[in-house]
């Protein structure tokens, strides 16, 4: 078990149904599962450009958050949601997508840079800090010379599948025991 104290959990990720299933929504994807293990569901907050689950109460409570917005603006939905709850970006999970990291496997960082991820670049322009924590989640390089921006918006293979959600309950486990 990790001793992280987080308030907000957010994972990145893409709206449009079009993306749901694709390895750049792999922080989306967590959050859901998450979520649904616990027989909890996400409710929209329109002025927060989030849907978003608080569990626990008063300094204990968590809030589990996924964008309405595109993934390259994931900061904007941070702000929001640090300026209501007013937490310390130190307060901050961030799930993503990492090609560094083969499929099947996630590191747990922080204060570090984008390292080429839009959307954590995007929220470390919004937060004016990258001092908040991470978890990558590996969707490998690809194999072929396909461009990185549609490669992320692949689905992974029924093989890889099964691998991700192997990985997602290992991590689940781990954090939130």
């Amino acid at each position: 078990m990790l001793n992280y104290s987080m308030k907000l959990i957010f994972g990145l990720g893409n709206p449009d149904k079009k993306y749901q299933a694709t390895r750049h929504n792999l922080g989306q994807k967590f959050i859901r599962q998450y979520l649904d293990q616990c027989y909890l569901s996400l409710a929209p907050k329109k002025t927060l450009l989030a849907e978003i689950c608080e569990v626990g109460q008063g300094s204990q409570k968590n809030i589990f958050a996924i964008s309405t917005g595109y993934i390259n603006n994931s900061g904007q939905t941070i702000q929001k949601l640090v300026n209501f709850y007013k937490l310390d970006p130190q307060d901050i999970l961030v799930v993503h997508d990492d090609l560094d990291l083969p499929v099947g496997e996630y590191r747990i960082q922080f204060d570090r840079g984008p390292a080429g991820h839009n959307g954590i670049k995007s929220i470390i322009e919004h937060l004016h800090t990258q001092a908040f924590h991470r978890l990558r989640i590996g969707i490998d390089k690809p194999n072929s010379p396909i461009p990185t921006e549609d490669y992320v918006l692949q689905p992974f293979s029924p093989s890889e599948q099964e691998i991700i959600k192997q990985t997602l309950d290992k991590i689940t486990s781990k954090i939130f025991p």
